[in-house]
């Protein structure tokens, strides 16, 4: 199946709309299952469905001029961060004043709780991220494969071509870098 894949991402890149087509359908199920986590993450404050969700990820793939996804990995990772970003769009959105997004509406029998802890604790996350990407898109790979994708060392170990060993230490990093950024102590 990889070497479908990798097959798929080689023409995808050439620009053949129908290859793209086809690399999400192969990979449906998987990047289902990321949308499913990356939502289960926004603390319900994000009114997408986990199908939207995942086409609106595939729209904006789809609206790429030139793709670059040298493997498996790299189509994931990028797929997690256009997930990551609609979320953070429509939390964003959500909570514009023009639109009235600082009033929610609850019937009285809810509990009452802060519904833009979780909100903006993702949001200074995801800039975070795009702090690290920065300085080394491959830390900020790594976070999107374990994090968000799910994956776990070994497999992005052998995605990478790289050890496992090498790829926990670039995990370990990204996260005293990230501890650090969103201001964590020591």
């Amino acid at each position: 199946m990889d070497t479908t894949i990798s097959s798929l991402i080689a023409v995808a890149e050439s620009g053949d709309r129908s290859a793209i087509d086809a690399l999400f359908a192969l990979l449906y199920e998987e990047l289902h299952r990321i949308a499913r986590g990356q939502l289960a993450r926004s603390s319900g404050e994000v009114t997408l469905g986990t199908t939207t969700l995942l086409h609106e990820a595939y729209l904006d793939l789809a609206a790429r001029e030139r793709l670059s996804f040298p493997d498996r990995g790299r189509f994931m990772a990028y797929a997690s961060r256009a997930m990551r970003g609609l979320i953070i769009d429509s939390i964003r959105s959500r909570r514009a004043q023009k639109r009235g997004g600082l009033f929610e509406i609850t019937a009285i029998e809810q509990d009452v709780r802060d519904p833009g802890a979780d909100g903006r604790e993702l949001q200074q996350i995801s800039d975070a991220l795009d702090e690290l990407g920065a300085l080394d898109p491959k830390l900020v790979q790594v976070v999107d494969l374990k994090f968000f994708c799910g994956f776990s060392f070994a497999e992005i170990a052998a995605m990478e071509g790289q050890s496992e060993r090498t790829i926990q230490r670039r995990w370990e990093k990204a996260r005293i870098w990230l501890h650090h950024a969103l201001g964590g102590s020591n």
